[in-house]
Parts: C-alpha cells; structure tokens; sequence
C-alpha cells in the first residue's frame, strides 16, 4: 500500500531504499517540530508542544475569567453601598457578560487570522484597563460600574482564542478530553468567588484588582513566550467581518449555538446570579452564599473534561441528551422550593454537573464538524451564544422576583429549556455526530 507523508520531496530511490525499513524508523520532525504521525498511531500520538500550549492556554483562559467575574461577588456589597433595586443588580452582575458573549465574534474571526500567540497576550493586556478601572474609579457610581463592567468583558472573550488553539493541537480522538481540560479555565469564576470577598474585607476593596492587574501583566508576557501556532494551522484570509457572517450562515453553527446556550448558558447565569438567589431565597450571609457559588461552579469546571472525555468515547449526542435531561429535572426540583439542606444543595450540585458535562461534550461535537481554517469563528459565535444564554436569566430572575417575590417561574423556565434541547438532541443532532466522526 502506498504511504504518505509531509516530508519533503525526495527521489525514487531513496524511496525505495526506505520503504524497507519504514515500519521500524523514527517518526519524521515537521519544522514546527512535531512528530509525524503514521494514520495508524494518529489517534495516540500527541507531540509535547500541544501539552505545554494546552497548559499555557488554560492557565490564561482562568486568569481572564477571574477577572470577567470579579463583580458578581460584589454585588451585594454594591446593592447596599449604592442602594440598588434587585433588578439594577441583575443588570450590574450580567453586563460584563455581554462584551464577554458578542466580543466572541470578532475575537474568534480574528484568532482565525493572527493567531492565539498574539490575541492571548493582547487580549489580557487590554484587560487590566477595566480591571483597575472598576476597582479604583467606579466603586461610587452605578454608571461607572456599568462602563467598567461592559468592558471588563474583554476577558470573557478569550475563550474563543483558546479553542482553536487546542483544537489545531490534538487529534480528533483526543480533542474532546483536551477541549474539555480548556474548559476548566472557567474555573477562574470559582476562584474570583472564593477570594474577592474575603480579599476586600481582609485587605481593602482595591487589592483583589490590583492582584488580578498584576496576573494578567504576567500572563500576557509568558503566553507570548510559550504560546505556538498549531501546526498545518490555515491562516484565514480575506475581511474578517464577511467570515464571521459566512460561519454564521452554516447550519452547524446554529445548532451548536443553541446548544451552548442552553448548557454553558445555564452555568454562566448561575455562577453570577446564585449568590444573589441564595442570599434572597434562602437568606444566607454574602460570604456564605459566595462560598456555595463556588463549590457549584467548582463542580461544573471539574466535570467540563468528563463531558468532553465521555464524548471521544461515544458519540456526543447522548451525551448532551442526558446532561440536558437531568438539568431539566432537577431544575423542577429547585422550582418546587425545598429546604437548601440537603435537597436544594443536591439539586444545584447535579445541575452543576449536568451543565458543565454538557458544555464539553458541546465542544467536542464543534471539534468534529467545524472546518479546521474556520474553528475560531465558529468558536467565537458559539461561544457569544453560550454567554448570551447566561445573560439574559439573571435579567429574568431579577424581574419575575420583582413581580411574584420568589424564582419559582424562572426555574420552571429553565426545566422547560433544557428539556427543548434534550429533545431537540435527541431528534436532530445524532446523525450530525455520527457523520463528524467518521470524517
């Protein structure tokens, strides 16, 4: 059978000379230095470089998150301080969500184009800015807050910078569970609501952004030193703006939107809007209901590689079928109010698994069917659509509890959702799966 490689050209006869022993030679280097891998040991072969990228990528991924969440756990220190209604503190906590979704769009088109070596560091440069601004400028006004918080966004873009990094660095075989190990970085929520708290009351209000300011200078230096392009990486051409429509318009981009909406959605909306619920609903302390937060989106994060490695192993689909199934149940639970011990605290904790197992079997299924030079800007809108899903519930929550006085609408909302996509998982995207598999 004839083989092939990506060496470069040689003669018949050294051809012909090698081919004898082809089966006990070392591997080929690429020039990126990269191992070339036979068909056979594709699947198994993963070069160093893509471990240290995956690394470097997840460590940014959190630190940008850190600081895209650093308001949330202030918002009740804001409601009091700046006497907010509950549906200006919905609106405070969901804002930097919004730069952090659309800003998605454009950062992915633009991943496609100069790659994550230079929009990782950037894009973490540019985030102190906000960074120090909500800290030291904005405390005082709520429209300051709001500015500081819309552009603050910035970090929450990175996420499109990340995955077509990972993906361009593993196999198709092992992409879901690297996908999935990028996901954690979103984790960086969980450490922004263990610290900020206990930060500003042990050491004033202006150290937790000076701290994360300072990380973000670090970072945006060791991304650019450690940071490489994939190799067979596809530089996009042309108007970036014009991509971004064309990826729009595939229909694989809208499925998986709607899906991403639904499971990262969900995580995004309760990582920023729990601490508020739970101080209302349950009347807990805000050290306490930000302690809680965490533990629920420390689960969430751990179980993201779980749904991705589930994913290499079986077909994405019933994957999503069943997280989306049991966020739908255990949603009616949390609506019919029971007491938070045990039974409301178990019911959060299994949607918090359910949603992050979710959001990486979402991705893996994006691994297989987006086109390799486009995976950024199918990334980028994907991703929008992931944090626009977890913009608008806390903007619901915070109206239906100023009408009803309670969120029991909001979760029976959220049931009714996640049971939509189950079905529509169940009915319209197998052979989706299947067919990206066998590509």
């Amino acid at each position: 059978m004839r083989q092939h490689s990506s060496e470069p050209p040689r003669s018949r006869r050294q051809n012909a000379t090698e081919a004898s022993s082809a089966m006990t030679s070392a591997p080929p280097i690429e020039a990126t230095g990269a191992p070339v891998s036979s068909p056979a040991s594709a699947a198994a072969a993963v070069p160093r470089q893509a471990w240290i990228n995956l690394a470097v990528a997840t460590l940014g991924f959190a630190i940008n998150f850190w600081a895209w969440a650093l308001i949330s756990p202030l918002g009740a220190f804001f409601t009091g301080r700046l006497h907010l209604s509950s549906v200006q503190t919905s609106l405070l906590v969901a804002v930097p969500v919004v730069v952090g979704s659309l800003g998605r769009i454009p950062v992915g088109a633009l991943t496609d184009r100069f790659g994550a070596r230079v929009m990782f560091p950037l894009l973490s440069a540019l985030t102190i800015l906000p960074v120090l601004f909500v800290g030291f400028v904005a405390p005082n006004s709520y429209a300051l807050l709001l500015v500081g918080g819309f552009v603050l966004g910035l970090g929450g873009t990175t996420f499109a910078v990340g995955i077509p990094l990972v993906n361009g660095w593993f196999p198709p075989a092992k992409r879901g569970a690297a996908l999935g190990i990028f996901g954690m970085g979103m984790g960086g929520t969980a450490i922004s609501a263990f610290t900020t708290v206990r930060l500003k009351d042990s050491l004033g209000l202006g150290f937790p952004f000076v701290l994360v300011a300072v990380l973000l200078a670090a970072y945006a230096v060791v991304g650019y030193a450690f940071l490489r392009v994939p190799p067979g990486r596809a530089t996009a051409r042309g108007n970036a703006l014009k991509r971004a429509w064309d990826t729009f318009r595939m229909p694989v981009t809208l499925q998986m939107s709607f899906l991403y909406a639904v499971g990262f959605g969900g995580f995004v909306a309760f990582s920023v809007y729990l601490p508020t619920y739970l101080k209302v609903a349950f009347s807990l302390t805000p050290g306490d209901a930000a302690l809680r937060t965490a533990g629920f989106v420390v689960l969430a994060v751990a179980m993201r590689p779980v749904g991705g490695w589930l994913s290499d192993r079986l077909n994405p689909a019933p994957v999503l079928v069943a997280c989306f199934a049991i966020v739908a149940t255990f949603a009616a639970v949390s609506a019919l109010e029971p007491p938070l011990a045990p039974v409301g605290t178990i019911a959060f904790l299994v949607m918090a698994a359910a949603l992050g197992a979710s959001s990486g079997a979402v991705f893996a299924l994006v691994g297989r069917v987006a086109p390799m030079e486009s995976v950024g800007a199918v990334t980028g809108i994907v991703g929008a659509a992931g944090g626009l899903g977890g913009f608008v519930p806390p903007l619901v929550m915070g109206v239906i509890y100023g009408y009803e006085g309670n969120y029991q609408p909001g979760l029976w909302l959220l049931a009714v959702v996640a049971t939509a996509a189950a079905a529509y998982t169940f009915g319209a995207m197998s052979a989706t799966g299947r067919a990206g598999s066998e590509s």
